[in-house]
């Protein structure tokens, strides 16, 4: 079932709206509820538009739309299909209701909250997966769920800390391929004047004296 559902914007992870979840859940699902966090500041306008995130005996689905992430924090037993269509069902409802305000500069943190209202009544619809509703919207929707992207939590949170290392990496070798280049010119021309320097400098010598000779003859 769907235990959680955060909703923040893209530009800058600023949540937007949430689930009113219990005690018992708030506290079983701290842990998860900051990992969603730290997706929302990863995420930018090239990210995936769709993904599953695995974390312990949870999934981290998340979509985005218009500049929003609609996430739902749900037991891994709870079929994928019916997670993403969840999702589409409150980006849709958001989306009518206060899309004109996400970008607003001055929102503070869960604006929306009354948009938990939309929440717990569309949750409620899909706390089984197995009634004959939900069964029907599996079926309906054709989307092909197993190309959406899976990813590991760890590999997520410490992807960020490898791409920098990399990066920095990256820059150091530029510099020193760079380096290199400048240092091979200068070796060639060495090596070029060493063989060829005193043979230049009898030729030279020659037309000079040559010249001289034919000016003053």
């Amino acid at each position: 079932m769907v235990k959680s559902t955060i909703i923040a914007r893209v530009v800058d992870g600023l949540p937007l709206a949430a689930s009113m979840d219990d005690e018992q859940a708030e506290s079983e699902l701290a842990g998860y509820k900051s990992q969603a966090k730290a997706i929302f500041k990863k995420l930018n306008a090239q990210s995936e538009p769709m993904c599953s995130i695995e974390s312990g005996p949870y999934y981290l689905h998340y979509t985005l739309s218009q500049g929003v992430c609609y996430l739902c924090i749900c037991e891994k037993s709870f079929p994928r299909k019916l997670a993403f269509t969840y999702l589409d069902e409150l980006a849709k409802e958001f989306s009518m209701s206060y899309g004109s305000e996400v970008d607003k500069t001055n929102l503070r943190p869960y604006a929306f909250i009354k948009f938990d209202t939309f929440i717990q009544k569309t949750k409620r619809i899909y706390e089984d997966s197995r009634t004959q509703q939900n069964l029907s919207k599996l079926n309906e929707d054709l989307r092909d769920v197993t190309q959406i992207m899976t990813k590991n939590m760890e590999d997520l949170l410490w992807r960020g800390d490898n791409l920098d290392r990399m990066n920095s990496a990256s820059d150091h070798l530029r510099n020193q391929t760079e380096k290199f280049r400048k240092d091979a010119r200068w070796l060639n021309l060495e090596a070029m004047y060493r063989k060829y320097g005193i043979l230049a400098a009898i030729v030279l010598g020659l037309l000079l004296v040559i010249y001289l000779w034919s000016k003053f003859s």
